[in-house]
């Protein structure tokens, strides 16, 4: 197995130089996003160049020092906002048309934008237990969202290695890889506080009727039964806690993790909010997927999310801390392809359609093409981070540990498989990013034996999908420098590029090994709202 993280002696050089020295100037932006698929053709398509190996990303120059340069006398502080199913074209910075985003557009110009920062599973359960531990889906607990999985307590997380270096470290969102009364539940996991939702079923609902908090039930008056109505929002109930939480860290770095719920779940929210009130009378014709104006309230949740990240940053400005935080702001998994119709075939708002070019991304949200793993992920650290920057590094969520945990002066697990992208993040020389020798997904939905795969090295990308039956697995090729759509099928003309990503595939997969439930009567299924809210899914009622 390739070494995880570069060397200590590069990994404090590199610290040094983003304690010291400024941003670099501004480079020209590469090419972004997928080309239109050629349409197949019956004849051998043209092949690639045989190498296997990984290009090198060129890096920009590094920076010359300046006085200007603002001192730290600290490691920095972490934020790692994640937004539920956000996909990567779910933006106005990308040129979407239809959705308000203003705050995560100026995010981005002032930091880095990474175009190949890929998702650590196909469903957020798996992408995040991948993040989380900094391991991939081969090698995590959960490999998909089946029932009654969760972080073991072997498993190592972010927030372990960072509270072990002294961080203060807390969440409040979505958790998903652990329930109450298991070894996987976030308080069992590192953090010294988390409030949300732990299951995912629960996360859906924008008005629970409680929250837990360290374990424990904490009521939110005037949420009844109603899914879609309430008196406390849980967005505004948890964005509230958690800026509470971090005026509370004066002079101690700390790891802040904000796995928000917008846009993902039932799409509810006050009729007061500003984000309603922009979107409630656009006609737009589609169709719902629980009430009619779903598209409306849709956009309206990435408003609210938009505004929550801009108050989380100007907050970092008022306590004078913004200069020494990384944040970091991403999706969990590929963009879902909600409110379909035959005009909008990708969906309506098309989450994995260039709004530029109408190039689309194969596939979605639960799937191992491209548009069930590529995400927005954007990086911002004032001073230290080159503004409006735009990488194409190619890594995923599991890299997010080892960076972290680089710039923390923590020692990296020796099991994780993400690689540090602290030599990127700085503007480092080219060749100092180290880069993966292959990236790995598997999801096991359907069972053990019948679990998806998908292999990439370099832009060599090898699949594993069920046949039409379900009998049988067959595998597929594509090269995605010439094929980002993964149209044209190279398995036949190149066997023996298959043939290496396969025995890839069967060096990175161990089988799963599950977590504990200590306590099954603290289970959400347990619980009256959670044998409700199965129900619902169960039988996709349409009248909420």
């Amino acid at each position: 197995m390739e070494r995880p993280t570069i060397s200590k002696c590069c990994a404090a050089a590199l610290l040094a130089a983003a304690l010291a020295a400024p941003s670099p100037a501004r480079a020209a932006d590469p090419p972004d996003g997928p080309r239109p698929p050629a349409a197949a053709d019956a004849a051998a398509p043209a092949t690639p160049a045989p190498t296997l190996a990984p290009p090198a990303t060129p890096a920009p120059a590094t920076p010359p020092p300046s006085s200007a340069a603002p001192a730290l006398g600290e490691r920095p502080s972490f934020i790692h906002i994640v937004l539920d199913d956000w996909g990567y074209y779910e933006w106005a910075g990308m040129g979407h048309g239809r959705l308000h985003t203003p705050r995560i557009d100026r995010f981005a110009a002032e930091g880095m934008r990474f175009t190949q920062i890929l998702a650590g599973g196909a469903v957020g359960a798996a992408s995040r237990s991948a993040l989380l531990t900094g391991r991939h889906t081969g090698h995590t607990a959960l490999r998909s969202n089946r029932r009654r999985r969760q972080l073991r307590d072997a498993d190592v997380t972010i927030a372990e290695v960072l509270r072990g270096a002294g961080y203060a470290t807390a969440g409040f969102g979505k958790w998903g890889v652990g329930d109450r009364g298991t070894s996987g539940a976030p308080e069992r996991q590192g953090f010294e506080l988390f409030f949300g939702y732990y299951h995912p079923l629960h996360a859906i609902t924008p008005f629970p009727r409680y929250l837990v908090k360290n374990g424990e039930i904490v009521p939110q008056p005037g949420n009844g039964n109603g899914i879609l109505r309430g008196a406390a929002f849980s967005h505004a109930v948890l964005l509230r806690a958690a800026k509470d939480w971090l005026r509370a860290q004066a002079g101690r770095p700390f790891y802040l993790y904000l796995p928000w719920t917008p846009p993902h779940g039932l799409w509810g929210l006050p009729k007061d909010d500003p984000a309603w009130q922009r979107f409630r009378d656009i006609g737009w014709n589609v169709p719902g997927e629980y009430t009619r104006s779903d598209a409306q309230r849709y956009a309206a949740l990435l408003a609210v999310a938009d505004r929550s990240i801009g108050e989380v940053l100007d907050l970092l400005g008022e306590l004078g801390i913004a200069d020494s935080t990384l944040v970091i702001l991403s999706g969990d998994n590929g963009g879902h392809s909600y409110f379909r119709n035959r005009r909008h075939p990708a969906g309506f708002f098309a989450p994995n359609v260039d709004p530029k070019t109408g190039a689309r991304f194969r596939g979605g949200k639960g799937s191992l093409y491209e548009g069930g793993l590529r995400i927005p992920f954007l990086a911002r650290w004032p001073g230290r981070i080159q503004a409006g920057a735009v990488s194409g590094h190619l890594g995923y969520l599991p890299d997010v540990l080892p960076t972290l945990a680089a710039l923390a002066g923590a020692e990296t697990p020796p099991q994780v498989d993400g690689i540090s992208l602290l030599p990127t993040l700085l503007g480092a020389a080219e060749g100092e990013q180290r880069q993966h020798r292959y990236l790995y997904w598997e999801d096991d939905r359907a069972g053990e034996k019948k679990r998806l795969i998908a292999v990439r090295m370099g832009e060599w990308k090898a699949l594993r999908t069920p046949r039409r039956l379900g009998f049988s697995h067959r595998w597929w090729l594509y090269h995605l420098g010439e094929d980002p759509g993964e149209q044209n099928d190279l398995s036949r003309h190149r066997p023996e590029v298959l043939a290496s990503l396969r025995a890839l595939a069967e060096e990175a997969h161990q089988p799963p090994q599950n977590g504990e439930v200590l306590d099954s009567k603290q289970a959400f299924g347990a619980s009256r709202t959670g044998r409700v809210l199965k129900a619902l899914r169960r039988w996709f009622v349409r009248w909420l």
